[in-house]
């Protein structure tokens, strides 16, 4: 019988080794796709749970970035008034002084001004907070990443606190930004009529002035220029000092970037627009008026003079720059476009291959 077996063994020996061998891959090909797919699944987990991780560091970030905003306002309008005082001269005209035609021409210059520098710096204010938290809050992502090469971090405290203060040139020199243009509405009767369009035409007008007449873009006020900032440091250089220098560096990098420009823009556009609206709440027709409100011409509807608009103008500031959240700033925070800027400037600097550039 075993012989028998043996035989038979013998005979089909080519046929057993090809099956044993069969079985024997498709077994050892079986724990290596396991083990493969068990990678896989391993590393497509913990590139989704970074993924997370990122998602929800950024998105904190940028809840940071609008309160940093909100708690920066007053700040603003404060050096914004101090700059442009136009409460003394309303205090000068209620004593009825005899310059007092003088006064109210000064008061019209201040009062258009300082709306118009409340615009540019509170649309500069937020798109420049949103490059520079990014940057801070991307470098912050990889110094608490997993695995990180260095145990040196990238944007210590106090490099943080140096950089942050960067901002106060905005507060500051960079105010200064349309105070050029005080001259503007001076030839303008303060005895004229104007409607909503012509106000509207008048704002538009002097935001060309202030766009096309400085010789420097409009980033150039955000922060102080490379000369001035290496200057300050020159002497005595620390590691935190050369690493504050890198920071501002790469933040003028995006300053000086197309999307920076264009965003900008569009947080311009939008503020003026809303500036607009406020205003429009002051040139609606009485119930009265035979002139519907939703006429084509309803812009025109209704003219004021320029001594009653002037104190309109005057008080959007505390609109503009409210500590409260206002329909002014929301929708320059919320906008869409300021939004994937955020995004692209965290996504830069939150990505190790940045470090290797």
């Amino acid at each position: 019988m075993f012989s028998s077996a043996w035989n038979f063994i013998k005979r089909h020996k080519k046929k057993f080794i090809f099956t044993g061998a069969l079985i024997g891959g498709v077994y050892l090909l079986g724990k290596y796709a396991q083990k493969k797919f068990s990678e896989i699944q391993e590393r497509e987990a913990t590139e989704y749970i970074a993924q997370a991780r990122r998602q929800f560091h950024f998105e904190s970030n940028q809840r940071t970035c609008n309160m940093t905003v909100l708690s920066m306002l007053p700040a603003l309008k404060e050096a914004i008034v101090t700059q442009l005082n136009s409460e003394s001269l309303t205090t000068l005209l209620k004593s009825k002084p005899a310059n007092k035609l003088e006064i109210w021409e000064d008061l019209k210059i201040i009062s258009f001004t300082r709306t118009v520098v409340a615009v540019y710096s509170t649309c500069m204010l937020v798109v420049l907070l949103r490059v520079q938290l990014n940057i801070i809050g991307g470098y912050l992502y990889l110094d608490n990443s997993v695995g990180k090469s260095t145990t040196t971090p990238l944007a210590p405290p106090d490099v943080q606190q140096q950089y942050l203060s960067s901002i106060q040139h905005l507060l500051g020199d960079g105010i200064a930004l349309t105070q050029k243009q005080k001259t503007v509405k001076s030839c303008v009767s303060l005895k004229e009529t104007w409607s909503l369009l012509e106000l509207e035409q008048q704002l538009n007008w002097i935001r060309a002035e202030v766009e096309t007449s400085s010789r420097r873009s409009l980033s150039w006020y955000l922060l102080a220029d490379d000369e001035n900032v290496l200057a300050d440091q020159a002497c005595g250089l620390t590691e935190n000092d050369i690493m504050t220098i890198k920071l501002l560096n790469e933040t003028r990098d995006m300053l000086d970037s197309p999307d920076f420009t264009t965003v900008l823009k569009v947080c311009l556009n939008r503020g003026f627009s809303r500036l607009c609206d406020n205003l429009a709440e002051f040139f609606r027709p009485l119930p009265s008026d035979s002139a519907p409100s939703c006429a084509p011409d309803s812009l025109s509807a209704v003219s004021l003079p320029l001594a009653k608009i002037i104190p309109i103008i005057n008080g959007q500031i505390n609109t503009i720059c409210s500590e409260t959240p206002s329909h002014f700033v929301q929708e320059l925070l919320m906008n869409d476009q300021v939004k994937e800027f955020a995004a692209n400037v965290y996504e830069t600097f939150s990505t190790s291959q940045e470090l290797q550039k």
